[in-house]
């Protein structure tokens, strides 16, 4: 087939693209309106105090998305790679804190009571330093390790490696810390499905102490990393190498140290995300940070990868849809996992540089 007929049948592929777009968003569009007035106006299965614990649920997991996906935001916008061993850098995060809670429930103070009751402050923060550390210190061997070597490969190369680093945590953690799941033993002020109670259309609706600590931290964290990615001379330094590496390193930038420090700082977050994790949900095993980490990738995408208020506005997003998005559209909750990825291919069609857009330097584009 010659030239002028493939760019025809292009040019009539594009045409009816054009068409079929704007049919098929109408006809979602329509769906979810259908049922949003089924089950919202129509049938009202749920009341108030439903979609109140559903809110403080996905408020509460959506900011653990955004966390993990700021990590995914700043190692792409600096190496133009998504680095999918960082589910697994979480997933580490929440096991340094459980082993640091089990250590503080076997020390006992004069009084009788564990160390992590008599001083739930000082264990708490404890947990999140070693936590925060253990993945910081994961990600700086990551990036020094599987990825520096690959950095003037093909994109693929560095993809693939880390799947590969990805595989390599998650079985070494299987064989470390055994596959069966672990309790995380939170001092009693901090106890899961403790809260404050408020009453809602005659029904009793706990807050959770663990859920409000997370949304509270969670936002405060990104809220101080926004300030140092655009007021200190580490963030001018990451915006500068992430924008041209050679022109940065000719004005003085160590761009070695740049990138190894971006992975610190995202590690640490990780490592931040997975100690609320343990704390909230308590749970804890080898595969942990998988689906977390995926559904923060997917935040990261939604929001507009490379875009720091993307990805937290994407995080909280998911969280919301995911939580609320079930019992809004009337169906099973087991399916709240197929509404976060078909969520992902809806944005990726009909807005794919995600709600926020894009944040990439002009040649990466």
């Amino acid at each position: 087939m010659n030239e002028p007929s493939l760019n025809k049948i292009n040019l009539k592929s594009n045409r009816f693209l054009k068409v079929l777009r704007p049919v098929l968003g109408a006809v979602i569009i329509i769906f979810i309106l259908y049922r949003l007035n089924q089950v919202l106006l129509v049938q009202r299965e749920y009341g108030p105090e439903t979609w109140m614990r559903l809110l403080i649920a996905g408020l509460v997991i959506g900011g653990v998305y955004a966390l993990i996906a700021i990590g995914y935001t700043l190692v792409y916008g600096i190496l133009f790679m998504i680095n999918f061993a960082h589910g697994e850098v979480m997933m580490l995060g929440a096991y340094s804190c459980f082993f640091v809670f089990e250590a503080f429930k076997a020390i006992h103070v004069p009084s009788g009571e564990s160390f992590a009751n008599a001083y739930p402050a000082v264990a708490i923060l404890i947990g999140f330093i070693v936590g925060m550390g253990v993945s910081a210190t994961m990600g700086f061997l990551l990036e020094k390790i599987a990825y520096r070597p690959l950095r003037k490969a093909p994109r693929l190369v560095p993809l693939i490696g880390a799947i590969g680093a990805s595989i390599f945590l998650q079985n070494a953690a299987q064989l470390l810390f055994s596959p069966q799941l672990r309790d995380v033993a939170n001092p009693e002020v901090m106890r899961r499905g403790t809260g404050w109670t408020v009453l809602i259309n005659g029904s009793n609706v706990i807050i959770p102490y663990t859920g409000v600590f997370t949304f509270v931290l969670s936002f405060l964290l990104l809220a101080g990393l926004y300030l140092v990615v655009r007021k200190t001379s580490l963030g001018r330094a990451m915006r500068a190498v992430a924008l041209d590496k050679k022109t940065a390193a000719l004005m003085g930038i160590d761009v070695d140290k740049t990138i190894s420090r971006t992975f610190l700082i995202s590690g640490a977050l990780a490592g931040a995300a997975g100690v609320m994790w343990g704390l909230h949900n308590g749970l804890v095993y080898y595969f942990v940070g998988f689906i977390p980490g995926i559904k923060a990738f997917t935040a990261a995408v939604l929001g507009g990868i490379g875009n720091l208020p993307g990805a937290m506005l994407g995080g909280f997003f998911l969280g919301i849809i995911e939580s609320l998005g079930p019992a809004a559209l009337g169906i099973d909750f087991q399916l709240k996992d197929v509404i976060a990825f078909a969520l992902l291919i809806i944005i990726l069609i009909f807005r794919p540089s995600g709600l926020l857009g894009e944040v990439l330097a002009e040649e990466k584009v």
